[in-house]
């Protein structure tokens, strides 16, 4: 019939074939519907349409590849077949409409967990895919719009008895991770691959996107409860869903930016409160350690909980540093507990576990933002373990220097190595000048060692000269001979602050008759004639206390005027040795005081030896009564200190960077000032101003003709 030009009138008797018997299909699928075998009955009748089809079309496959070829208004065999069942079976007396209800009705029920043929739905959706010919569009139209729908519907109710006031976040964040995971699965079992992403996504804005507040600020289970119990699982669980809630007008920074806020705000707060924590402020190493804590825990969950995400990353050290530095005494604090670990806390520990102990405290440091401060600080206490011999060991301090030198600089270093070069050459100093003296005809009478500073390099503090004992002048005196003699050009000057002694005693206690008053007990004055047991001790003291001690040794008593009159120590400096000579613990007291109603030391006071001193050890070591932290003075002078330094800082940068550029207007100048300088302190724009203004007037710089914004560099 092709080939004789009647394909049309073929096309067409195929077509009205096909209807008719579309007719009778219809009417035993619209009988099926009150039988209750609807859904067997439509997959019976699609597959045997579907094979009967596939005959025809292979029957008449020349009609295909020259009629229908030919006239492209006309579908090919097969696809004729699809669009009949659709418009004469889907799309007729309700059909469609019962198919598609059933269908959502045994979802329905698969999700309330009863007995379903899921099969029969594979099989439906399988038919409304096919028949849309090429295209979505029926099975969407037909179901899957449908589908999504009921699926909010369903999935809205149920959040309303998740988030009841009896459960948490914790709770519901489970709840609905299971349901997702539930979904996915029978997704996949039954509905077309598509589908699934669709429908997680309708679950991610009915049970997260629009509770979203909800569950992350929930009193009882929120994040900040999750995060205070270290709720790990379920800040990963949390994190894991929230990711998947993309911005929208529901959510417009996106569901990681929600979560990612709360967390910031706990940390915020959790940090603050260390840092303006009033007993953690009177104890650095506790202030360092809580600090040290919560790095360890929050880096802890970035890798567990929030899978290394870089928006968390760059947030966390973010408020690290904004809550470290709000504290303007955390740059001393960490030099502190450095202190404190590079004195006794590394003795018992593997190298490995040395050197995390090492870089956990470099991650505090690298928050500190006045470096130039914590430098300061860490001179001093370097110094003092270095000269008192109170470092745990050479190696860990090098390595903690070397750490520093990589994060700042080898500027920022220079110093620290040099005192250490100071400190190798004080053993063959000490050598060299024991051999010196026993040629020498003058013997001394006490075991000296003196160590040698390059100035400039430490940070000690300037000491006016003091009257020194004939026994100490004598042998400083022999010393300055010796390196004179040695090293021509030298000049040496006696500092005694940093200084320490061994200091033998020997107390008589009195009667116990007398030992009721303690007032009256001291001192050889008040003997009495009785014989008595003497006590030796070693006393272990700084030089100044010693100094002190040595002038109980001629006389009874002794006003704080008179020391400081005789000895021509700094009043203050004087005040604080004999507070802790005679006002600190009971087992220190090495002196007693004649006024003992008073808390501070007048310059009227007397001071005498006390004669009921006891101890059960035989060294005893003198502490100083103050603190290690500095006092409010103190932190002022060392606060001036830095920004004397500062100015020449910022004037140098300025300097080199002119030099440089020859030519620069002031908002450029001070953006790399500011860049210059950030790894020591972040020079404000007010002070950087300022030092320009300075380097005009000595005429470094000069203003440029055209623009007075802008500099030029004076050769």
């Amino acid at each position: 019939m092709v080939l004789h030009k009647h394909g049309e009138r073929l096309y067409n008797g195929l077509k009205e074939v096909i209807e008719d018997h579309m007719a009778v299909v219809r009417v035993r699928i619209i009988e099926s519907m009150q039988s209750g075998n609807f859904l067997d009955t439509v997959a019976d009748t699609w597959t045997d349409h579907t094979v009967a089809m596939v005959m025809i079309r292979d029957i008449l496959m020349y009609m295909d590849r020259i009629y229908v070829a030919q006239n492209t208004h006309v579908l090919p065999v097969y696809n004729l077949g699809l669009e009949s069942y659709r418009t004469q079976i889907l799309r007729q007396n309700g059909i469609g409409d019962r198919l598609r209800d059933s269908l959502l009705e045994m979802i329905k029920a698969d999700r309330k967990s009863n007995q379903i043929n899921w099969h029969g739905i594979k099989n439906a959706c399988d038919m409304l895919i096919s028949l849309g010919i090429d295209s979505r569009k029926v099975y969407e139209d037909e179901f899957e719009k449908p589908l999504m729908k009921e699926t909010s519907d369903y999935y809205r109710d149920v959040c309303k008895s998740w988030l009841s006031d009896e459960n948490d976040a914790c709770f519901y964040l489970q709840q609905v991770e299971s349901a997702m995971h539930d979904e996915a699965s029978r997704a996949s079992r039954y509905l077309d691959k598509t589908t699934e992403a669709k429908i997680l996504q309708v679950m991610d804005d009915v049970m997260v996107a629009e509770h979203i507040n909800t569950i992350v600020y929930m009193p009882n289970g929120g994040v900040k409860f999750m995060l205070e119990h270290k709720k790990v699982e379920d800040l990963t669980r949390i994190f894991r869903i929230f990711k998947r809630i993309s911005e929208s007008d529901v959510v417009p920074t996106g569901g990681l930016k929600v979560l990612l806020k709360a967390v910031s705000e706990y940390l915020m707060e959790t940090g603050t409160n260390i840092v303006k924590n009033v007993e953690l402020l009177k104890n650095p190493v506790n202030f360092v350690t809580e600090l040290l804590d919560l790095k360890d825990y929050f880096s802890s969950l970035l890798t567990t909980a929030f899978a290394d995400d870089r928006d968390f990353k760059n947030r966390f050290q973010h408020d690290f540093e904004t809550f470290i530095n709000s504290n303007r005494q955390s740059p001393e604090f960490v030099a502190l507990y450095m202190d404190d670990m590079l004195r006794s806390g590394l003795k018992c520990v593997s190298d490995a576990e040395m050197d995390n102990k090492l870089d956990n405290v470099m991650i505090l440091f690298r928050y500190l933002q006045e470096k130039d401060v914590f430098e300061k600080y860490f001179k001093q206490y370097l110094a003092k373990r270095l000269l008192l011999d109170k470092s745990c060991s050479d190696d860990v301090e090098k390595a903690l220097l070397a750490k520093l030198k990589t994060e700042c600089g080898c500027q920022f270093t220079q110093k620290l190595e040099n005192m250490f070069r100071d400190k190798e050459l004080w053993i063959t100093l000490a050598s060299s000048f024991r051999d010196w003296k026993e040629e020498q005809p003058q013997k001394l009478t006490i075991d000296i060692s003196l160590r040698v500073l390059t100035a400039g390099v430490w940070p000690t503090v300037q000491c006016n000269p003091i009257v020194l004992p004939q026994e100490l002048s004598s042998a400083y005196e022999m010393f300055t001979q010796y390196y004179t003699e040695k090293h021509t050009g030298r000049k040496l000057t006696i500092n005694t602050l940093l200084g320490n002694a061994d200091v033998k005693a020997t107390f008589y206690p009195p009667p116990k008759a007398s030992m009721s008053n303690e007032e009256n007990a001291p001192g050889p004055s008040n003997a009495v004639e009785k014989e008595r047991k003497p006590e030796h001790k070693i006393l272990q003291v700084n030089t100044h206390q010693m100094i002190i001690l040595m002038q109980f040794n001629h006389r009874c008593r002794i006003s704080c005027q008179q020391l400081v009159d005789e000895l021509k120590i700094p009043e203050r400096e004087l005040k604080r040795n004999l507070q802790s000579l005679a006002l600190g613990k009971a087992s220190q007291r090495i002196l007693v005081r004649k006024n003992k109603g008073k808390d501070a030391i007048d310059m009227a006071d007397e001071f005498a030896v006390n004669d009921n001193f006891q101890s059960k050890l035989t060294r005893v070591k003198v502490q100083m009564v103050t603190g290690k932290v500095e006092s409010e003075p103190e932190i002022k002078e060392t606060r001036q200190k830095v920004e004397d330094d500062r100015k020449l800082e910022v004037e140098a940068a300025i300097v080199r960077i002119m030099k440089a550029r020859k030519r620069l207007n002031h908002n450029n100048l001070v953006t790399e000032v500011t860049q210059q300088l950030r790894h020591r302190f972040l020079p404000s724009p007010i002070i950087i101003k300022q030092r320009i203004e300075t380097l005009i007037e000595r005429e470094y710089l000069q203003r440029d003709d055209a623009d007075h914004r802008a500099y030029q560099y004076i050769a």
